[in-house]
């Protein structure tokens, strides 16, 4: 890579690099939450109660450690694991 020139703009151009690092961090971090979201999902359509368990466990892992790292805000993270808990509860009681 070139060397920068150095001014008022170095640091911006900088902070610009670490942003798009940044950005597609977050894109593999949501994209992973969002597939085990569906996963869970189809157990749950399916009527799997076993397999949505471990499958949830995987969710709230993956929710807390977003929010731990600053991917997404803790109260959402919170919102979606109540959510989907209340679906697998909502399926032990139809059972």
């Amino acid at each position: 890579m070139a060397k920068l020139k150095t001014g008022r703009h170095t640091s911006a151009i900088k902070q610009h690099r670490k942003s798009l690092r940044q950005g597609g961090h977050n894109r593999v971090v949501l994209q992973k939450i969002r597939s085990l979201a569906k996963q869970f999902e189809l157990a749950v359509s399916q009527k799997k109660k076993t397999e949505a368990g471990k499958i949830l466990s995987d969710c709230f892992s993956a929710w807390d450690k977003a929010a731990k790292s600053g991917v997404i805000h803790a109260n959402a993270a919170s919102r979606k694991k109540a959510r989907l808990s209340s679906k697998l509860h909502q399926l032990a009681k139809a059972a």
